[in-house]
C-alpha cells in the first residue's frame, strides 16, 4: 500500500476549529501511501486545530483558499470538528471548491462534521453516507441516505462518523483516491 497514491496530489479544506486528529491521522495515512497533500485553507498563513473543546495545534496553510482549484487536485478530504466546517459551509469559496471535486466525479473523503460543508454544496442528494450522529438526520433532510456504520463509500464519496472510525475511514479513503475519478455527481448538483 506505501506507494498507492504517488503523483496523487490531495487537498485539505479547514478553517480554524477543526478536529485536529480528524486531519492528523488521514494526512499521515495519506503521505505514507505517497500522496502529495496541501491543506487549503481562508486562513492566510495558519490554522488551529482542536482536540474536541481545547484549543490544539497550528498547522501551516499551503495553498489560500481564494487561490485553490478542484482541477488541481485529485481527491478531497474534510475533517470535521464543529467550527471548522460550520465557517466554511457560509463560504461561497469552500462551497465552489467542493462542488468542483463532485462535479468532475473526484474523489471526496469526509468525517465527523465535515459532511455538513457537502450538505451546503448542495452535493448530497440521493448519496449514500454517514457523519457524526448530530448531523444525521441534517444528511436525510438534505436527500442522502444516511446509515449509522464506522465508514460508508458512494462511487468515490467516503464518510465516517468520529474519530473512533479513522483506521476505517483511511482504508476506505485511500482506496477510493487511488481508483481516482468515479461517476460525476453532476446530476445530484441543483
Amino acid at each position: 500500500m506505501t506507494e498507492r497514491l504517488f503523483g496523487r496530489r490531495i487537498a485539505v479544506i479547514v478553517a480554524n476549529g477543526f478536529e485536529q486528529v480528524e486531519m492528523t491521522e488521514p494526512v499521515k495515512a495519506l503521505r505514507a501511501a505517497g500522496a502529495e497533500v496541501e491543506i487549503v485553507s481562508p486562513e492566510p498563513s495558519q490554522v488551529m486545530g482542536h482536540n474536541h473543546f481545547d484549543k490544539g495545534d497550528s498547522f501551516a496553510v499551503d495553498v489560500q483558499l481564494d487561490q485553490a482549484v478542484p482541477e488541481g487536485y485529485d481527491g478531497l478530504l474534510i475533517p470535521g470538528g464543529v467550527h471548522s466546517p460550520d465557517q466554511l459551509r457560509t463560504d461561497r469559496r469552500a462551497l465552489d471548491f467542493v462542488r468542483g471535486f463532485f462535479e468532475s466525479g473526484k474523489p471526496v473523503a469526509a468525517i465527523c462534521h465535515g459532511p455538513q460543508l457537502l450538505i451546503s454544496a448542495g452535493v448530497i442528494e440521493g448519496c449514500e453516507m454517514t457523519g457524526f450522529k448530530a448531523i444525521q438526520l441534517d444528511l436525510r433532510n438534505a436527500g442522502a441516505t444516511v446509515y449509522d456504520r464506522e465508514v460508508v463509500v458512494d462511487e468515490g464519496l467516503v464518510t465516517s462518523r468520529s474519530p473512533a472510525d479513522i483506521p476505517a475511514f483511511n482504508d476506505r479513503m485511500i482506496e477510493e483516491f487511488a481508483e481516482g475519478q468515479h461517476r460525476g455527481f453532476a446530476s445530484s448538483l441543483h
